[in-house]
């Protein structure tokens, strides 16, 4: 078997065998084909692209491609949970507490972040002393005994994915829905879950911009679990602003707590509801949506979620305190109100724009070499659809450094669209596949 002739036939717009394809990814893996070719391949791909079968296989040789987490130990229907990222995404925080106190395990890998603000992980790390830097065997042991455990994503899950991207990324080749659906798909299907529940995002804030584009993607990943014997769903939700009021780690776990105390943003509350649902629908532990929605109602008004976090946080090394009162938490020492310049309705918000507000700050990560500021960012007073008056003020920063904070300043009021006219609150969930 020949590269050459692998490209030439996908080239031509030719279906590739489950052998070709097995082929480019093991040796490409492994260092013995080289990136020119594949870079090649990947052209080929982007413009003749790929059937159900060849995107199914793709995504099952990638997940074969390294370590593969192992939660045969784990007791119950392992249920997964993914989202496509943007901005003030703090979801996992809440979510999980809330399914692990009605017996669904979480038993989750996660990273850290590069953009906005930190991944998981990061948000994590602004309770003192908590550490995802667990052994398999204390992962496994919390998950049966507690019901959650959350630790850092190894670098031999997926190997061949992190390669193809790395590649993609510069070789023009990343916006292919088969390419974007397998690289998110061979991640989850290596981390071991029964049951995948997928949080979609559309919008200005999302990496797929239209409705109709993450309407396709969500089908496409569906039916890659499906086709690989997993349960699946996914919920396609609006990132065209910031989801819930707080963008910076440390306000991002402190609005979560506040959801598990049951005054969370109304946004970011239903998000929590409708993934939480799928999850408990998913893993037995609920006959439909609306049994599950008043289990979770449950949990969180006899505060058994919120409990359920400060004994997770417990048991990676955190100082569960901070559960219980979120003023321990450190801010930032830059405390600045920034007011509305006219009266009116918030018509629009640009959403990349508030995440690249926090990123200033110090909140997010350019490279992966960057140190973020867990106590920086940005509380947001109002959103789109409602009214505000001259001098009313629009968001709260928590800086470090004054030049930052005035540079993102000015970068926040370009972001936020004042008119004259109402517009009608945006719906959260937008779909259910």
């Amino acid at each position: 078997m020949r590269m050459y002739d692998i490209i030439m036939k996908k080239r031509n717009g030719g279906e590739l065998s489950d052998e070709e394809i097995r082929y480019f990814i093991e040796g490409y893996t492994k260092g013995e084909i080289p990136d020119y070719q594949v870079s090649s391949l990947m052209m080929a791909i982007y413009f003749q692209k790929m059937t159900a079968r060849e995107t199914l296989t793709l995504t099952l040789a990638m997940a074969d491609s390294g370590e593969k987490l192992d939660l045969s130990a784990v007791n119950g229907i392992k249920v997964d949970k993914h989202s496509t990222g943007g901005v003030g995404d703090k979801t996992s925080l809440a979510l999980t507490p809330i399914v692990a106190s009605l017996g669904v395990p979480v038993a989750k890998m996660s990273g850290r972040g590069l953009g906005h603000t930190g991944g998981t992980i990061d948000k994590l790390e602004s309770f003192p002393g908590f550490s995802t830097a667990i052994s398999n065997d204390t992962f496994i042991k919390n998950v049966n005994e507690i019901g959650i455990a959350i630790m850092g994503q190894t670098a031999d899950l997926a190997p061949a994915d992190k390669k193809l991207y790395a590649l993609r990324d510069v070789t023009a080749t990343v916006d292919n829905m088969s390419l974007i659906a397998s690289s998110i798909m061979s991640k989850k299907l290596a981390a071991g879950a029964d049951s995948i529940v997928l949080d979609v995002k559309t919008g200005s804030g999302a990496f797929m911009k239209t409705e109709e584009d993450s309407f396709a993607l969500a089908r496409e990943m569906v039916e890659i679990g499906r086709n690989a014997g997993r349960k699946m769903s996914a919920i396609i939700s609006n990132m065209d602003q910031p989801l819930g009021y707080a963008v910076g780690n440390a306000l991002e776990v402190i609005e979560a707590i506040d959801t598990l105390k049951g005054k969370g943003p109304a946004d970011f509350t239903e998000l929590v509801y409708a993934l939480g649902a799928e999850m408990l629908v998913n893993g037995g532990k609920a006959k439909d949506r609306q049994e599950a929605t008043d289990m979770i109602s449950e949990v969180i008004s006899s505060g058994k979620a919120l409990d359920k976090l400060a004994e997770f946080v417990k048991a990676q090394g955190g100082d569960p305190e901070y559960v219980y009162n979120t003023d321990l938490f450190e801010l930032g020492k830059i405390v600045v109100e920034v007011k509305a310049p006219k009266a009116g309705y918030i018509s629009h918000i640009d959403c990349d724009e508030i995440g690249i507000c926090s990123l200033m700050l110090g909140g997010g990560r350019e490279t992966k070499e960057s140190v973020i500021d867990l106590s920086v960012g940005i509380r947001l007073l109002h959103k789109v659809g409602e009214h505000v008056d001259e001098g009313d003020i629009l968001g709260t920063f928590y800086a470090n450094d004054n030049e930052k904070c005035n540079a993102a300043i000015e970068r926040f009021l370009r972001a936020y669209h004042i008119d004259e006219d109402c517009v009608p609150y945006p719906n959260m969930v937008i779909g259910i596949i």
